[in-house]
């Protein structure tokens, strides 16, 4: 598996979301994530696709 952008215009974004959920969420993110726990960093993936999910919901 390739962890190649489909829309590499959308990286910055991304990464300014992941920010803000993290930020939310209240886990310490920085240029290096190594430190961080799974359920830590699995948190802010999770979230960030749920946040994604019922934006997606409401725009049907």
């Amino acid at each position: 598996m390739s962890n190649k952008s489909l829309i590499p215009e959308a990286k910055n974004g991304l990464a300014k979301f992941k920010k803000e959920v993290a930020n939310e969420l209240g886990v310490p993110l920085s240029d290096y994530n190594g430190d961080l726990t799974s359920k830590q960093n699995g948190s802010v993936g999770g979230e960030m696709v749920k946040r994604m999910v019922e934006q997606y919901e409401r725009t049907l």
